[in-house]
């Protein structure tokens, strides 16, 4: 299904000219499959580039900041965050469609963070003077830092994922997923089932993406894996600069690998909560590159050409 949306703001054209540049030039000098591996690479870090300067921050800020500072850490790190989302928002980075995104990721992500704080899960030790019942707010961008990446990456890719389960499927599934991350304080972890339930629905689901015009593909559920491991990593960013802790965990020690597990099953609360917006990647019928050889030649969408390398 295709849905006709705008083209792209100069920004955005003068960052595919760019990229296409460093494209070129990666290619003239390294062996094919080498060289679409460092690109796929680098656009990855693009489209994560608002959670690799939150992390960035939390670094950076545990390393400098003094208890006696009259602006707490958390309050700067909320003050930081805000002024990240402005200037993605003034350089054309991101759209207001995506802030709109964004903005849901951070309201569902703080609402998690109030209940988890309360119920003793994880616990964030600073001051502040912005913290709502225990969680300060700057908190939420954590999780916004997901959507917008998500939001990011299907553009720059100019991804499709198709065959895709029909909706109200793919969002009952999302839905049963965040409750349980609640219900399971008082009722029994439907977990397992859940995993079982995501691999069934999403297994036919292929993540189609383009490098310099070429088509690849990647299992949805394989996606969800891999990225939940990069979550897990951040997660001990997270820890190792005392942000927040786990309960029962000293900052020394290493995040259980069982939160991968959680990032698996929050990521597609992610992705369905971003295809809610981006309906145009969504295709519930098989998806074949245009062109020979999975080389596109014209863009996949007529009103967005791709941001391709």
């Amino acid at each position: 299904m295709t849905q006709q949306t705008p083209y792209p703001p100069a920004s955005a054209n003068r960052t595919r000219r760019l990229e296409r540049a460093l494209g070129d030039w990666m290619r003239a000098r390294l062996p094919h499959y080498l060289s679409e591996f460092v690109m796929f690479t680098l656009k990855q870090g693009w489209a994560a580039i608002f959670g690799i300067l939150l992390l960035g921050g939390l670094l950076i800020s545990s390393r400098i900041w003094q208890a006696g500072w009259a602006l707490a850490r958390y309050d700067a790190l909320l003050i930081y965050a805000l002024g990240l989302q402005a200037v993605f928002l003034a350089t054309g980075m991101e759209s207001w469609r995506e802030v709109r995104v964004i903005l849901l990721f951070h309201l569902t992500g703080t609402i998690m963070e109030i209940f988890k704080v309360d119920a003793g899960s994880w616990a964030y030790p600073g001051d502040g003077l912005a913290k709502l019942w225990g969680v300060p707010l700057f908190s939420g961008f954590m999780y916004a830092s997901v959507g917008s990446y998500m939001a990011r990456v299907i553009r720059l890719f100019d991804m499709r994922f198709a065959p895709y389960p029909p909706l109200w499927m793919a969002t009952g599934v999302a839905v049963a997923i965040y409750v349980n991350f609640f219900s399971h304080h008082f009722l029994p972890d439907i977990r397992l089932a859940l995993f079982v339930t995501t691999v069934a629905i999403f297994i036919r689901t292929r993540i189609w993406f383009y490098i310099g015009g070429h088509a690849y593909w990647m299992p949805l559920p394989l996606a969800a894996f891999l990225s939940s491991f990069f979550l897990w990593v951040a997660e001990n960013v997270g820890t190792r600069t005392r942000t927040w802790l786990y309960a029962g965990q000293d900052s020394d020690h290493w995040v259980s690998l069982a939160k991968m597990g959680s990032w698996y099953l929050l990521l597609y609360v992610s992705f369905v909560t971003v295809t809610l917006v981006v309906r145009d990647a969504l295709s519930h019928t098989p998806y074949r590159p245009v062109g020979s050889h999975g080389i596109r030649r014209t863009p996949a969408s007529a009103a967005r050409p791709p941001e391709a390398l």
